[in-house]
Parts: C-alpha cells; sequence; structure tokens
C-alpha cells in the first residue's frame, strides 16, 4: 500500500525585489515555482540551495547573509509521486546576472496579487513573505 502521505522534502530562495517574489517556471510546468530543489545525499540545507540557484539562474548566493525564513508545508502539484511539499524557506543576497538555465524556460517576478500563477507551496511562501514583513500584501 502506497504512504498516502509522501512529501516532497526542498529548498527554497525567497527574494523579494520591489514589492514582487522571484519565481521560475521550469520546462513542462504550468505554474511558478520558488528557485530551489531537493538535496543531494549529505548536502546541507545551504549547499543545496546555493547549487540549485547557481544552476537554475546563474547566480551565487552570499552564504554570509542565508538566513532561514521559515519551514511550510502545502499540497505538492504536479509531483505525482508525492501528496505534499515540506519547504525550507530562505533569503540570501546573491551576485550575478540572473538568466534562466537548466531546467528553467523563465523567471519572473510576482506581485501579491497574481498569486494564482504560483504552485500551492510558492503561494504559501509568498503568504509567508507577508506574513515576516519581507513584502506587502498588495
Amino acid at each position: 500500500m502506497p504512504d498516502s502521505i509522501a512529501e516532497l522534502d526542498v529548498v527554497a530562495w525567497v527574494r523579494i525585489v520591489d514589492g514582487r517574489l522571484l519565481a521560475v517556471r521550469s520546462r513542462g510546468r504550468d505554474l511558478l515555482y520558488l528557485p530551489g530543489g531537493k538535496r543531494e545525499p549529505g548536502e546541507s540545507d545551504a549547499a543545496a540551495l546555493a547549487r540549485e540557484v547557481r544552476e537554475e539562474l546563474g547566480l551565487e548566493l552570499e552564504r554570509a547573509s542565508l538566513r532561514e525564513l521559515g519551514v511550510l508545508r502545502a499540497p505538492a502539484h504536479d509531483q505525482p509521486a508525492f501528496e505534499h511539499v515540506r519547504m525550507a524557506c530562505f533569503t540570501a543576497d546573491a551576485r550575478g546576472a540572473m538568466a534562466a538555465s537548466g531546467e528553467v524556460d523563465e523567471f519572473r517576478f510576482v506581485a501579491p496579487d497574481e498569486r494564482r500563477l504560483l504552485a500551492p507551496a510558492a503561494r504559501a511562501a509568498l503568504d509567508l513573505a507577508v506574513e515576516r514583513g519581507l513584502l506587502g500584501e498588495g
């Protein structure tokens, strides 16, 4: 019998610029996600996040500025093997020129009133950013 509470455990970068949340669209996906992803075996949250952001956006996170924003749980979207996503959210400064790469087809900054464009976990992260005072409610 399959585990009905299968949970996808990921890390995500919460980046707010001019009152908008950075989001990415992975190839073949209908909704936007936060930059980030799964850890490699033995990889720390910080190392996994830095690697994922580098692979997806070509940016280098400044490790000294990395701060945990919070951990959230939301329904999984477009992940048939998982019912829920557990997402550890972090803020950090970054350097470099942002460009979609790897599995990411596009990036965009989403205003709070555009939440319908976001996957459920990204919506929850947007709400967390509002709760923590990083983003206005729009």
